[in-house]
């Protein structure tokens, strides 16, 4: 209640102290209103009443209807006769986040940077890191765990496994795990949250893993579909038969000393699904790919030898036959195969488009005629250190109009004259020269004409010189040349 003013007027109501008034009823229909406080002046001043509403201009204002202009004023246009209305009285300013911490414009940049300077990023602030650990910014990336990293050594000495939580909230699928033992990979799936059904890849390279630990891993680690085992000398062909299961796709052995040709057997007869397989031993021989069945031959697309020294002609005859659909294909460093198993190659695989022949030195001129003849869809062409090569064999592969890369590295018999081959073949998108001795530098300087081209590799040809870099540098601006 207020107390009466000196001619009988009530008083305006004293402020509280927190700085807010309650307004007494308007008769414009505005109700009641608070206000803050406002300057030291202010407080000492006693309160005044709103003022009434300021009107729009005539010409703004909404037409008033005739019996409003007789009888006075009409609320303002939208409000409806007769009744209290509210005037809307605009809010705060809404506030933005920072620039440095606004997650949209961070999820754009983010974009924009390695995997390397994400990791750092991600230690700036608790905003980036949150920003950063979103899965879609770690697709496709494979982290490379050492045993030695796998642990945090206590004050007592003892050991406790690392925390994983951060490669969980990145979602990661695949993981490489190096010169880990049984022990360890059992530590890895009790303490990484997405080991279950999450994890889709596995590398284990330079590990000490037994059969026993190969046929726990794949039972507890349900979801692995890819699987890679490199330098792993402790399990045998047993292990493989006991382990591998049939919802495997795509298997990678190399460098394991106990893998023969009773493991391509258990291969054949475990992994129906397999899509890929790549594999190095040097003790599996022409029999082996006899094992493959009419199953792999509907689904198996890729299939890398390397370094199979003991597979020859005959073995060639075997996968052409049992693997019909290979797409992309690798006899690398399969020393014993010559220009006889290439044309088995070419005439019975023509859906390939992935060729590698690299280190056969037994390769000559009428092998890539064979390709060039039959291979129409064959868009990769790898014929590193086939020393026989020369540039006759160069001008067949001038007329694949499919081809898009192209390796030639140390090819010590091709010259100037066979790069002219090379110059009609539009549709090349990579070259590597790589170590070829006899190439001069105006021959090289004749590669501005493939104005397509991409990638270009000189690295160890005495032909490069500064001069033709800067030269190139001028003509070929869009080719990343590698010096």
């Amino acid at each position: 209640m207020s107390s009466p003013g000196v001619n009988g007027d009530p008083k305006p109501p004293c402020l509280p102290r927190n700085g807010l008034v309650k307004l007494p009823g308007q008769p414009n229909g505005l109700g009641t209103a608070s206000i803050t406080k406002g300057t030291p002046a202010a407080k000492n001043r006693p309160c005044q009443p709103l003022p009434p509403p300021t009107l729009p201009p005539p010409s703004l204002a909404a037409p008033m209807p005739r019996a409003a202009l007789a009888g006075g004023l009409c609320p303002p246009a939208g409000l409806p006769l007769g009744g209290p209305a509210s005037v809307p009285v605009p809010g705060p300013p809404v506030e933005r986040p920072p620039l440095a911490t606004d997650e949209k414009i961070l999820n754009g940049l983010f974009w924009y940077f390695s995997a390397c300077e994400k990791c750092v990023l991600a230690q700036v602030c608790k905003a980036w890191r949150r920003v950063l650990y979103q899965p879609k910014f770690w697709v496709g990336l494979t982290p490379v765990l050492h045993a030695k990293e796998l642990y945090n050594v206590l004050p007592g000495g003892e050991k406790e496994f690392v925390n994983l939580q951060g490669f969980a909230a990145r979602g990661f699928e695949g993981f490489c795990l190096v010169g880990v033992s049984d022990l360890d990979i059992c530590e890895f799936i009790d303490n990484y949250a997405l080991s279950k059904k999450g994890v889709k890849a596995i590398s284990l390279k330079r590990s000490t893993i037994t059969d026993a630990g190969l046929e726990v891993m794949l039972e507890q680690m349900q979801g692995v579909v890819r699987l890679e085992l490199s330098g792993c000398n402790d399990f045998t062909e047993a292990g493989l038969w006991s382990s591998l299961s049939a919802r495997i796709t795509s298997l990678s052995v190399s460098d394991c000393i106990n893998v023969a040709d009773d493991a391509i057997a258990a291969i054949s007869q475990l992994l129906p699904n397999l899509a890929e397989l790549s594999l190095q031993a040097y003790h599996v021989t022409d029999t082996a790919l006899a094992y493959f069945t009419a199953r792999q031959g509907h689904s198996t697309h890729t299939l890398r030898l390397l370094s199979c020294w003991e597979i020859t002609n005959h073995g060639v005859v075997n996968v052409v036959h049992s693997l019909p659909n290979l797409t992309v294909l690798s006899l690398s460093g399969c020393s014993k195969v010559t220009d006889d198993g290439v044309e088995l190659v070419a005439e019975n695989l023509r859906k390939l488009r992935s060729l590698d022949l690299s280190w056969c030195p037994r390769i000559t001129d009428m092998a890539l005629e064979y390709v060039a003849c039959d291979l129409h869809r064959l868009e990769e062409l790898v014929l590193d250190r086939c020393v026989r090569i020369t540039d006759t064999g160069l001008s067949y592969l001038s007329t694949m109009s499919s081809l898009r890369s192209l390796y030639l590295r140390w090819c010590c018999q091709v010259q100037d004259f066979g790069l002219k081959h090379l110059l009609a073949m539009r549709s090349l998108r990579l070259l590597s020269l790589a170590g070829c001795p006899l190439l001069t530098t105006t021959g090289l300087s004749g590669l501005v004409q493939l104005q397509e081209l991409e990638e270009l590799e000189l690295t160890n040809c005495p032909g490069a010189t500064p001069e033709l870099f800067k030269y190139f540098s001028q003509h070929l601006p869009r080719c990343l040349v590698i010096e």
